[in-house]
């Protein structure tokens, strides 16, 4: 054996992604792209402790330890929320207008022409994106700092004092008015590291905020030492967790697909063929259907909140249910969260599976699935085969999203949903995987070995 062979990169001692990592760093291009996205993350953070005018600390500490629904609203704004600063609102309302787009364009007929124009079209949708997040924004905040100024769930007392549209119109607007540029600016600084950084600049926002809060959770981890059995139980889950979101995350069903048509090329024809495959995957709908569940799922307990003013009435008695069963802690709730995160699991896909139209592309291009007639049995056959396979995701993700109540009955902690949480776990490990597939595929476009196989 040659010097030369025995230092192939297969053999190589060190890991694959460590090498990756080392050569992305030597090129001077990519090492700009790396340093430039941790630069926006860095000013994201500073952004997220800078708080809104009349906060009191103590209270909004209160409330978050009051209420764990609190933290999942927080998980979305990047750890802004627990804050309450001018960037408490995060990404959540361009979320929010971006899936309300993506559900109305095949719906109405001007989106759904407009989706099929290429770039522009694209441009055109992300534009009215845009102009759908800043009203959103405003009623997101407006809604917040209601809830935190009425003393939700807590017994601290108000988070924030000033709010209103009576004597205290010029401050509410001003502080919405703030919190909505904060959102905007957060998009804009995601869509920069999205153009000239690695990764989606939204998805590592929100991926910045969920690390943040690690010191946080490992603190709690090492103040419960003397339970290590359930404590390890815990950090067992986790991991378990996490290899699963990585499988359901690369598992696809490729569908064989076959080419073959004539070309006229100088007057003569010529017949191209050649195999290729779709790949479908178990797990098309990512964290949408979580966020879905869990967003209508908080609704109810707030709406409650304004009613239970703890006097006994019958009205009174109605909202304390109705937030003692939409909370973390009953059993309803996570029955719940199972069945609302299915049914979007399907939803979702089935609406993203048809803005496809991966039968009449095929068609179009000459493309054939091997046993099946172009046109609409293939149209037919895909819809079966998404149908079945989105079955194994959706009972992945609701799974998923009550893993921490099953780890809270397992572990018996009191805090287990409020420390594994499976939202922030899938966010995680999907912007990770996101990243390092763009990281490989500028590495190979520069000749480099990559490490996602």
């Amino acid at each position: 054996m040659t010097q030369q062979q025995a230092q192939t990169p297969s053999e190589s001692p060190v890991p694959a992604l460590f090498r990756a990592a080392a050569d992305a760093w030597r090129i001077p291009d990519l090492r700009f792209r790396i340093l430039f996205t941790l630069g926006i993350l860095v000013i994201f953070r500073f952004f997220a402790h800078v708080p809104v005018p009349g906060v009191d600390r103590d209270a909004l500490a209160a409330a978050f330890e009051a209420n764990p629904l609190l933290g999942f609203l927080d998980l979305f704004s990047g750890g802004a929320l627990r804050n309450l600063s001018i960037a408490a609102l995060g990404v959540y309302p361009y979320i929010t207008a971006s899936i309300i787009l993506q559900i109305l364009t095949p719906i109405i007929p001007s989106l759904r022409n407009m989706s099929q124009e290429g770039e522009g079209g694209r441009q055109a949708i992300n534009r009215y994106t845009h102009y759908l997040t800043v009203p959103l924004a405003f009623l997101q905040g407006y809604g917040q700092l209601n809830l935190f100024a009425s003393g939700f769930a807590t017994s601290g007392g108000a988070a924030i004092s000033g709010i209103g549209f009576g004597e205290n119109t010029l401050n509410t607007i001003t502080i919405l008015t703030a919190m909505t540029a904060g959102t905007m600016l957060l998009v804009w600084m995601g869509e920069l590291v999205t153009e000239k950084g690695i990764g989606n600049g939204i998805s590592l926002i929100i991926f910045a905020g969920i690390v943040s809060t690690l010191p946080q959770v490992v603190g709690q981890l090492w103040l419960m030492r003397d339970q290590m059995f359930q404590v390890g139980m815990l950090v067992f889950i986790a991991i378990a967790i996490v290899y699963l979101i990585v499988f359901f995350a690369e598992a696809v069903r490729k569908i064989p697909v076959q080419y073959g048509r004539s070309v006229f090329r100088g007057g003569q024809m010529y017949k191209q063929s050649g195999a290729t495959n779709i790949p479908l995957r178990v797990n098309a709908a990512g964290m949408i259907p979580l966020i879905f569940a869990f967003s209508i799922l908080i609704l109810p307990s707030v709406i409650a909140s304004y009613f239970n003013d703890g006097s006994g009435g019958f009205i009174s008695n109605i909202a304390n249910f109705f937030q003692n069963s939409f909370g973390p802690t009953s059993t309803i709730y996570w029955i719940a969260v199972f069945l609302l995160v299915v049914i979007f699991t399907f939803f979702y896909t089935l609406v993203v599976h048809n803005q496809q139209n991966l039968a009449e592309n095929l068609q179009k291009n000459g493309g054939f699935v091997p046993g099946i007639r172009p046109g609409p049995p293939t149209k037919i056959y895909l819809m079966r085969v998404v149908l079945r396979i989105t079955w194994g995701g959706a009972l992945f993700l609701g799974g998923v999203a009550i893993v921490p109540y099953i780890a809270q009955l397992v572990t018996n902690l009191p805090n287990a949903t409020t420390i594994l949480q499976s939202t922030s776990l899938l966010i995680m490990v999907g912007v990770a995987l996101d990243t390092m597939r763009q990281l490989e595929s500028q590495l190979l476009m520069r000749n480099y070995e990559g490490f996602v196989r």
